[in-house]
């Protein structure tokens, strides 16, 4: 565990890095992003999107896609964040959101963004949102039984009971945090994040086709995608 503990990681260098194993997952998994919004595109002649805690720098994945004339994507955070051209920024919290109206977009994109809203209760208000602020929608999280946990770089780190885990973030370097110095502060890290599984996002998007993001024989992130067009009955 030392050794994936020793230095504390930044947003920069698992996200942001062209280089990154994340930053390339991500951009296979946008391939088929890309050929939802293609498909609005074609539809409609413009693809307006809601990102539910996304930020600028995710969509450099797509920089040799957007931006674009017609495609719009509108930054929904808690707070407002950077928004250069072809981008919104919008206040708003993704339990709530109801100054937005049922299909104001086609599409409602969010990255690991649901395993971090709360309980299960808050979970269930941000996937109505999702449900009813586009046609399609395309929801990536983290499966709970991947054997690294994706937050703090520990393996089965999701499987301890929080006596262990806050005492493992008190004592090494893991993940974004760095070493936290209290228990109130690494009680808040553990709690910070609910990992899902397939019968739970199914749950949640019962519409929706789930798909799997697959590494050597492991899941490693589940996909809730609903596309506007295909019959919601069949999933994967």
């Amino acid at each position: 565990m030392s050794s994936l503990c020793e230095a504390k990681l930044t947003v920069a260098d698992v996200y942001e890095s062209g280089q990154s194993f994340s930053f390339r997952a991500r951009q296979r998994r946008f391939s088929f992003i890309r050929e939802m919004i293609e498909r609005i595109i074609a539809r409609k002649g413009h693809c307006r999107i809601a990102d539910i805690g996304g930020t600028q720098y995710y969509w450099r994945i797509a920089q040799d896609f957007l931006p674009r004339p017609d495609v719009e994507i509108h930054l929904i955070n808690l707070d407002h964040t950077p928004a250069g051209h072809g981008f919104v920024s919008v206040a708003g919290n993704a339990c709530e959101l109801q100054n937005l109206d049922d299909n104001s977009f086609d599409l409602v994109h969010s990255n690991s963004v649901i395993e971090h809203v709360g309980s299960w209760e808050q979970m269930t208000r941000m996937a109505h949102n999702v449900k009813r602020l586009a046609p399609a929608y395309y929801v990536q999280t983290p499966n709970f039984w991947f054997p690294i946990e994706p937050h703090f770089r520990v393996p089965f780190f999701q499987f301890m009971p929080e006596q262990l885990r806050y005492r493992i973030l008190m004592n090494f370097n893991c993940g974004f945090g760095g070493q936290r110095k209290t228990v109130s502060d690494a009680m808040r890290a553990v709690q910070s994040s609910n990992l899902l599984e397939t019968r739970q996002l199914r749950e949640l998007f019962p519409d929706a086709q789930i798909k799997r993001e697959r590494f050597g024989p492991f899941t490693k992130s589940l996909m809730a995608v609903r596309d506007g067009e295909t019959p919601q009955s069949s999933l994967l």
